[in-house]
């Protein structure tokens, strides 16, 4: 059937250009399109919009996408018109963004260059200039193209999270510092003659405490979180004592497989070892499991814990409060990341946002490579300048 294969490369369209759209989505289209009949553009037209469409921003995007891939001209002719440069325009408007999405994501995929074919060599090459970089940093996640995401991933592969050291209980050798080691003194004065016996010092070890990463995969942090395991990875790789977990409806430890040295090998892994990405959210309930199973495993010695999540919990209620509460109790400190406080105009209106908030030390935006560079700095100096929410 010719309507089934159509919907079916509508929704890799829709997938390529960022909306969560997966096979399980696009078998209930089918099924619904049976019963609704294609008759009506209209009935068509919002069936398909109330299976592919899970996030009031991503109405926009479909709206182009369907009038576009079911032939409408005029459409076309707008989206073309806005991924056209505009001089004297700083940033991009939100429109244009989701149209150069959009362009990308309906671009053939089997066209590939021949080697031969190389560009005039009289063509100046400016891909990513300085000016370039510096718009990237600050780009959304969320409005990149395929090719921006490349080019912000070798970015962000470059970053890395210095963590403040910390006392421990363990002692080392000091040759000022610290109380006398009785012991390895009159060790050494039974190896000499001298008259003056000098004092052994013994003082606490310094070394970074353990990075405890929680990860929300849901269908809303889709995009976030994928970028944001680019930075785990990074980190992963330069220091030791990092334990990932990711979460949606269910909690996945993805530490082991985050350890492999190629990126993209590691991230196989770990999409093949969790089974709810971009599905519901169960925040509180999956806290609680964290608490249960791993805290004791993971968070001594003075651990740090970075929890990225939107708060958009599914079963807002009293449990994830008390879960927040004894995470926070159990570690040294808290902060949460949140990709919606991109916006000036971020109020905590969320159940499961109010619940949180009390709970945490800092506050602050994950959304794009500016902001996960800004993190670096704040926990390199030992302390973020927190984004307080209004009064709850």
């Amino acid at each position: 059937m010719r309507l089934a294969e159509n919907v079916m490369h509508f929704a890799r369209v829709l997938r390529r250009a960022g909306l969560p759209v997966g096979p399980d989505r696009v078998m209930d289209a089918l099924r619904a399109i049976e019963i609704t009949g294609v008759e009506r553009r209209d009935d068509f037209y919002w069936t398909l919009a109330s299976l592919f469409i899970s996030r009031q921003e991503h109405f926009e995007l479909f709206d182009q996408a369907f009038h576009i891939f079911w032939r409408n001209a005029q459409m076309l002719d707008r989206v073309m018109a806005m991924t056209l440069p505009r001089l004297g325009q700083k940033d991009p408007e939100p429109q244009r963004l989701l149209a150069n999405r959009l362009v990308e994501a309906m671009a053939p995929r089997s066209r590939v260059a021949h080697p031969a074919e190389e560009p005039p060599q009289d063509t100046p090459d400016a891909t990513y200039t300085v000016s370039e970089r510096e718009r990237l940093q600050k780009a959304d996640f969320d409005g990149m193209s395929a090719t921006e995401l490349q080019e912000a991933k070798r970015l962000i592969a470059s970053l890395r999270l210095p963590l403040p050291e910390v006392r421990t209980r363990r002692l080392r050798p000091s040759p000022r510092e610290g109380r006398v080691d009785l012991r390895d003194t009159l060790r050494a004065s039974l190896r000499g003659s001298a008259d003056i016996i000098a004092l052994r010092r013994r003082a606490p070890q310094r070394r970074p405490p353990p990075l405890v990463i929680l990860c929300d995969i849901s269908g809303s942090m889709s995009r976030y979180s994928r970028m944001f395991l680019h930075f785990v990875h990074a980190i992963t790789s330069d220091r030791h004592r990092v334990h990932t977990f990711l979460f949606g409806t269910r909690l996945t430890n993805v530490t082991r497989h985050l350890r492999h040295a190629d990126v993209d090998m590691a991230l196989n892994a770990v999409v093949g070892a969790v089974e709810d990405w971009s599905g519901g959210t169960r925040i509180g309930t999956n806290l609680q499991e964290f608490n249960l199973r791993w805290s004791r495993r993971v968070l001594g010695q003075n651990a740090v814990v970075l929890l990225i999540s939107d708060g958009l919990d599914r079963e807002s209620g009293d449990d994830l409060a008390l879960a927040m509460g004894q995470l926070h109790r159990s570690c040294h400190r808290l902060l949460w990341l949140n990709p919606l406080l991109r916006s000036a105009q971020f109020q905590p209106l969320a159940k499961g946002v109010r619940l949180m908030l009390p709970h945490v030390d800092e506050f602050l935006p994950v959304h794009n490579v500016s902001s996960l560079t800004g993190l670096a700095q704040a926990l390199a100096l030992g302390r973020a300048v927190r984004r307080r929410a209004p009064h709850l």
